[in-house]
């Protein structure tokens, strides 16, 4: 769904804050995000924008870490480590299909942002508390499941002129069932590895 771009007023000119920056840079898209097409959608010119961020990368980055720190990242609910592992990597993998783009920027540590490793420091270590296990075997489980998870998606869910085209938010049924089984078959075999592999 696209969203008209809100229109200059009269008078005083539009307060340009992170949130509207953030919030317009959701709705364009990480791919489709330019300094002028958000400046427009907020109702202020490019050159006010650079005021509060100085290049179109740091303006990647900041959206990039926006939508991570917004995505509602499932928490244990009583069941197996197994069974977390299979629903987190379905909400990451809904995340990156929501938000084509997003993968690079999760992926590359250089661009991830400080709140979003802290975030994710923050995870490993309820992780580890909810299962009995180690942080550093939480890390492993889940930086491995994320990794693979997240080009996957970026993979399948990327925005090219064949890419399979989602009909009401969904893929084709074939297509998930192979998402799913493939990480499920990953999160078995790293359940089953030596701790020292």
């Amino acid at each position: 769904m696209t969203t008209a771009p809100e229109q200059p007023r009269r008078g005083r000119p539009a307060t340009i804050t992170r949130e509207r920056i953030v919030d317009a840079g959701i709705a364009m898209g990480l791919p489709d995000l330019t300094f002028v097409g958000l400046a427009a959608r907020i109702g202020v010119s490019h050159m006010a924008l650079y005021k509060h961020v100085p290049n179109l990368e740091a303006l990647k980055l900041l959206v990039a870490d926006a939508i991570f720190l917004r995505w509602d990242m499932p928490a244990p609910q009583g069941e197996t480590l197994e069974n977390y592992l299979v629903a987190f990597s379905a909400s990451l993998r809904d995340l990156v299909g929501r938000h084509p783009g997003l993968a690079l920027y999760m992926i590359r540590r250089k661009a991830q942002m400080p709140a979003m490793i802290e975030r994710i420091r923050a995870h490993h270590a309820a992780i580890a508390n909810a299962f009995g296990i180690t942080p550093e075997k939480a890390g492993r489980l889940l930086s491995t499941v994320a990794f693979h998870c997240i080009a996957l998606a970026d993979t399948v869910y990327s925005r090219t002129e064949d890419a399979e085209r989602p009909i009401d938010g969904k893929y084709p049924a074939d297509i998930e069932a192979e998402f799913a089984y493939g990480m499920h078959a990953l999160i078995l075999g790293l359940l089953s590895a030596r701790p020292s592999a």
